[in-house]
């Protein structure tokens, strides 16, 4: 397996971030601060980067520093014994994406060279949220197993919103909406194939990385709900049966935008019986099993982004995350109010994974700034 790893990170008014130039370590980093300092604006920075995208917001012009017209990125990234440049610039919305000053031929193609995976606060809505945000763990995986489902997301999305202005404005009677619908078909059938390669391979994935972290004798389980029907024909014909209908609603009612994951634990649906701590720890397993996948995919660890990830966490499984993370043989940054817990041995494993730890770096957060420690 190769090695995985951003080394020195440059940010320029990024959020509070006005300028932040840090070496990373290779392994294990833990970012320490006070509240509203900026950790987790650090986080994001270094996900814009790999991604293109946040993991915040959908609009672009948030992540630039107020007062400031353009934001930028850079980061060297080491993999196995190559390194290469990755930049982005951000203004009024738009972006630029460079690989050692070149510009990838899609998105996809960028977001696909340094993989990583981040746990959040909104990471919680995994568990006990509506589909939104388990759909776009599945589209995740799914971007390494099939890259063109990217651009058939953007492509469903586009015709789905034609149809549906068509359908407001001239009816369900109007000539071109057997267009748009075979389109919305196209795509959709696409995704959701696509969808389903992705949750069966990261349902088994979630149910071994629960039973590391999670309570004993506690099971978790996940099943993937089509949003439409699997052949094309039945489809179409689910389209063409609801047009009144979607058109008294103003939304479709049928089709991949309506995939979920159904997440059971302990042969119960989670939303509205499991214990926040519960939550939290289906949810830590669900992104542990996503680094498990696209390892397997892109034959590399993704760089593991985890923002406050032990506030809710009691101390039984705080140390069972240390083990997970001493498992981890990529790179991590971690994020947090009490770095004093990482200054514990994980029982898992028999080693420190606090200040003495020879792969360990330690920051702090103060205003916007950031200090080695």
């Amino acid at each position: 397996m190769r090695s995985l790893a951003i080394r020195s990170l440059s940010i320029s008014c990024f959020r509070n971030l006005a300028k932040v130039d840090v070496e990373l370590g290779p392994k294990f980093n833990v970012v320490s601060g006070d509240n509203g300092q900026g950790k987790t604006n650090l986080l994001e920075a270094v996900y814009v980067l790999a991604t293109s995208r946040s993991f915040r917001t959908a609009k672009l012009p948030d992540l630039v520093r107020a007062g400031d017209d353009t934001a930028s990125l850079r980061a060297t990234v080491t993999e196995d014994d190559s390194s290469r440049e990755q930049t982005i610039g951000l203004r009024r919305g738009l972006r630029a994406v460079r690989v050692d000053g070149k510009r990838p031929p899609t998105l996809a193609d960028y977001a696909l060279r340094t993989p990583v995976v981040v746990f959040h606060a909104g990471s919680m809505a995994l568990s006990s949220g509506a589909g939104a945000e388990r759909r776009k763990l599945l589209d995740r995986v799914a971007l390494y197993i099939a890259p063109a489902s990217l651009a058939d997301l953007d492509l469903y999305a586009k015709a789905l919103r034609a149809r549906q202005r068509v359908l407001e404005t001239r009816g369900e009677s109007a000539a071109d909406l057997d267009g748009w619908e075979e389109l919305v078909v196209r795509h959709g059938m696409a995704i959701a194939s696509a969808r389903r390669e992705a949750a069966s391979r990261i349902s088994p994935a979630v149910v071994s990385a629960f039973r590391r972290i999670g309570p004993p004798g506690l099971d978790v389980e996940l099943t993937f709900v089509g949003g439409a029907p699997a052949e094309a024909t039945a489809f179409r014909d689910e389209l063409r049966r609801r047009r009144a209908q979607d058109r008294a609603r103003k939304a479709a009612t049928v089709g991949p935008h309506r995939d979920d994951l159904r997440v059971v634990l302990g042969g119960y649906p989670m939303r509205g019986i499991a214990s926040q701590g519960q939550h939290r720890a289906v949810v830590l397993a669900m992104e542990l099993a996503e680094i498990d996948v696209v390892t397997g995919v892109r034959g590399v660890r993704p760089v593991l982004l985890l923002d406050d990830v032990s506030s809710e966490l009691d101390r039984e499984r705080t140390a069972a995350l240390l083990g997970a993370l001493g498992d981890h043989e990529g790179q991590v940054v971690l994020t947090t109010t009490r770095p004093e817990i990482f200054e514990v041995t994980s029982p898992a494993r028999g080693s420190s994974v606090g200040p003495k730890a020879p792969e360990t770096a330690r920051f702090e957060v103060r205003r916007g700034e950031i200090f080695g420690r």
